[in-house]
């Protein structure tokens, strides 16, 4: 039985440097992905105060990574995945008010922060609400575009697809989908030239929308975003509008 050379020992000495060196370097990326992902905009009061029951909206939480906003009479409904970064509570208000409309709304929470980590979330969820006959899916800024992605997979399920401030990566203009898209004028995250480059990636016959004075932030109630154009308009002004685009596009389509 031989023992170990000096040759074997340089070489046992070389690799396990090799290893501790590559989970140091594991460690870092993780401990930077960590810290990326544990700093987002946080829900203000106004999207708290959506969170409640009312009149026209009943609001249930019990579900597990979503909240649903539901109607007395449901016209159609809309899978909403929310923008990167943001807290998905933050957009309580606007799908509130859609619901307020008539849209049944299902808000998805996405694992920190980000729809890129789950695009499939909308997967089963229809089935979770059989009495809801057309369903639509859409989303904010990065949600948008994941829910795009998404849907590309999944056009015979859905009448259409609603971008708030956002552009599809995939191509589904011979999808057959009905596109509405909303942008503010003053929206200074959106690549507005990304923005127009995709468009060959929609239908024809998409419609685009362009809020004056919007900005990109003010589609959630979150705050400030960094980068962002300074709105002319309020938020609640800018939901309101938001609001009343996608349902006259929603009720002209039934």
């Amino acid at each position: 039985m031989y023992g170990y050379t000096d040759s074997d020992r340089q070489k046992h000495r070389k690799w396990k440097v090799v290893l501790i060196a590559a989970c140091a370097v594991l460690a870092a990326l993780f401990l930077l992905c960590v810290i990326y992902a544990s700093e987002y905009y946080h829900a203000d009061s106004t999207a708290m105060d959506a969170l409640v029951t009312d009149e026209a909206v009943t609001v249930d939480q019990t579900l597990k990574d979503m909240t649903v906003f539901s109607p007395e009479n449901p016209v159609a409904g809309l899978i909403f995945y929310p923008g990167g970064k943001v807290e998905y509570t933050a957009y309580a208000p606007l799908l509130h008010e859609l619901a307020a409309q008539g849209m049944f709304c299902v808000l998805v929470r996405m694992p920190w922060n980000l729809a890129v980590l789950d695009i499939d979330a909308a997967e089963g969820m229809q089935k979770m609400f059989p009495e809801i006959g057309n369903w639509y899916i859409g989303g904010h800024s990065l949600g948008g575009s994941m829910a795009a992605s998404y849907v590309a997979g999944h056009a015979e399920e859905y009448e259409g697809l609603i971008l708030l401030a956002a552009y599809s990566t995939e191509d589904i203009s011979k999808s057959g989908l009905e596109v509405l898209s909303v942008y503010g004028s003053r929206d200074g995250v959106l690549d507005m030239e990304k923005y127009s480059s995709k468009l060959v990636n929609l239908p024809e016959n998409m419609e685009e929308y362009e809020i004056g004075e919007g900005c990109h932030a003010q589609f959630g109630s979150y705050g400030i975003q960094q980068g962002d154009g300074i709105p002319g308009i309020s938020g609640e002004e800018q939901r309101e509008i938001t609001v009343r685009c996608i349902m006259e596009w929603v009720n002209r389509e039934h």
